[in-house]
């Protein structure tokens, strides 16, 4: 009975000390961040203009986020990096070069998404969502609100970028097949749209802002499953 439960505990400890790693690295990078907040902010702002705060701590609240957000982007590499020597150590020796393969490019397409987010989709979902000012309705926006908006849409889109790469290597290792990915179409349009309301504001424009580029994504991942079923032996 030891000997089985050997592997599992040996997996949960090596999980346990590259979490602790990508903490660590997150909290260095987001100390080192914080020196630069105040200028961080004054860039992040220029969208909206002058951001306000209505609670005497959430502007240093605010400029914690910032940090810890710029903190989480900068240790990326690394975090990325544990992650996939993660799942490396559950796989066989043969399979374990696809790691080597997939971890720079897993690297890159979250830049990739985050950069989307961030240039593309967050400026369209502001200038949507202040179009509703008026001369008697002005907006007000909170510095707190704003930060999260921001981070949120920004780690969120570098995150599901992930998703053609995770269908790649998943289709490698013979978990899932195109077939099985255009099978569960139908579910994965409906658990797209419930991610992306809870990952945006509730409107329905932002929804779809998220929502759009996700089954773009999704349909990616299923002609890269083709690509690479074919090639398989």
């Amino acid at each position: 009975m030891a000997e089985k439960r050997l592997p599992l505990i040996a997996h949960l400890e090596e999980l346990k000390s590259r979490l602790i790693k990508s903490i660590i690295s997150i909290l260095i990078t987001s100390v080192l961040a914080y020196s630069f907040v105040e200028e961080i902010i004054r860039n992040l702002a220029e969208p909206v203009g002058r951001l306000v705060f209505i609670a005497p701590a959430e502007a240093f609240l605010a400029n914690i986020k910032v940090a810890l957000f710029c903190g989480i982007f900068l240790s990326s590499p690394l975090i990325i990096y544990q992650m996939w020597q993660f799942i490396k150590s559950g796989l066989k020796r043969r399979e374990e070069r696809l790691v080597l393969l997939f971890a720079p490019f897993s690297f890159l397409l979250f830049t990739l998404g985050g950069l989307f987010g961030y240039f593309i989709i967050v400026p369209i979902g502001i200038k949507f969502l202040l179009g509703f000012a008026t001369d008697i309705v002005r907006p007000m926006i909170t510095i707190d609100r704003y930060i999260s908006f921001l981070g949120i849409l920004t780690l969120a889109f570098g995150i599901i970028f992930q998703l053609p790469l995770i269908s790649l290597f998943l289709t490698k290792l013979g978990v899932i097949g195109p077939r099985f990915l255009s099978s569960k179409r139908r579910e994965a349009i409906i658990g797209i749209f419930i991610l992306a309301a809870i990952l945006t504001p509730p409107d329905v424009v932002t929804q779809c802002l998220m929502a759009v580029p996700l089954l773009a994504l999704y349909e990616i991942s299923i002609i890269f499953s083709k690509i690479v079923y074919k090639k398989a032996p």
